[in-house]
């Protein structure tokens, strides 16, 4: 079971034209009306490669109430926390010429006793948990430290956290000591301040993350420890919609890490995830919570290799949430090809 947090779910209505244009009135071809938010596209790529998982989303309004029915009739477990306000609405706009554009709504205002509860629901579900995803913006006015205690009530049931925030979100996640901090790079160098890749996922580990996962784009991916780096490159030409591929890139890493941590030992000598000995005496980077022996290097390669396939097959889709699973196939055995420079 993976637990999945959307901290600021929405009903993503994507509309696809001839033709972006900005000022004129535009004819809609198609329209898409789905339950979106980050963390809601993970649980819909994991729930398609067969993992069970729980959706914890703060609801409000008849958006919602339309929500959670939604994924519930989609054959996805929900764990609704009700919320005052009403759930937001995002509209991306497509066409098969150039990049989408997306409008997205803050969300609502939640208060500090919509969180607590929010938590609450969470420490209810640790006990079945292999792991916990937390990706996805906050609400409007959400004091990021919310981040932490989720995170930290996380680490401390032993349960594997990935977090794909940004912004002192991220920064929160990594300092509860989120097993795996996972960024756009745009999005780790904005929060770190840092000015490049490696110096701002340095940043995050020494906060506390144990291992940062930095997703480029056609730069490819790439596992950050202190004690080095592993890049896999992107699946070259691949054309459609990227919206949620960096979702369905989390849930490719998810897949593979929770599958290698089936072959871990309790209790061994813990090390990063690079194979090395750790540098400090802190919860060493790159170790499951639960104090599981290293995930080598060809574990971390597969699981970068993985959310590569999966990022890929997801641009192959129309909307955001869906795979190509065929796809995946092919293109984990071409990258197996292409190899991964450490």
């Amino acid at each position: 079971m993976i637990v999945v947090l959307t901290p600021n779910p929405a009903v993503d209505v994507t509309y696809r034209v001839a033709e972006q244009s900005v000022g004129v009135t535009q004819r809609v071809l198609d329209v898409a009306r789905r339950p979106g938010g980050k963390g809601v596209n993970v649980a819909r790529v994991l729930d398609a490669a067969g993992v069970a998982t729980t959706s914890v989303l703060p609801l409000g309004g008849t958006t919602g109430a339309w929500t959670a029915a939604a994924l519930q009739r989609d054959g996805l477990a929900v764990t609704a926390v009700p919320v005052a306000g009403d759930t937001r609405t995002t509209v991306t706009v497509v066409d098969d010429l150039v990049h989408p554009t997306m409008y997205g709504e803050p969300g609502p205002a939640v208060t500090a006793d919509e969180w607590a509860a929010v938590g609450v629901a969470l420490r209810h579900s640790w006990a079945t948990a292999s792991a916990f995803v937390v990706s996805g913006s906050l609400p409007r006015g959400t004091d990021p430290d919310v981040v932490r205690a989720w995170v930290r009530d996380a680490v401390d049931a032993g349960v594997l956290v990935v977090a794909d925030l940004s912004g002192p979100a991220l920064l929160e996640a990594a300092s509860a000591g989120a097993s795996i901090c996972k960024p756009n790079r745009d999005e780790l160098l904005d929060a770190t301040g840092a000015r490049d890749e490696r110096t701002g996922a340095l940043d995050l580990l020494a906060r506390g993350a144990g291992m940062v996962v930095v997703s480029a784009g056609a730069a490819g991916i790439s596992a950050h420890t202190l004690a080095g780096v592993v890049t896999v490159p992107a699946v070259p030409d691949v054309h459609g919609n990227p919206t949620g591929a960096g979702d369905a890139a989390t849930a490719g890493l998810v897949l593979a890490l929770t599958a290698a941590g089936s072959r871990t030992t309790s209790g061994a000598q813990r090390s990063d995830l690079l194979g090395h000995d750790p540098p400090r005496a802190r919860p060493p980077p790159g170790t499951t919570s639960s104090g599981t022996t290293p995930l080598g290097h060809d574990v971390v390669r597969h699981a970068l290799r993985s959310a590569a396939a999966y990022g890929a097959a997801a641009v192959l889709r129309p909307v955001a949430g869906e795979v190509d699973l065929d796809a995946v196939d092919r293109f984990l055995t071409q990258l197996d090809r292409t190899g991964s420079t450490t």
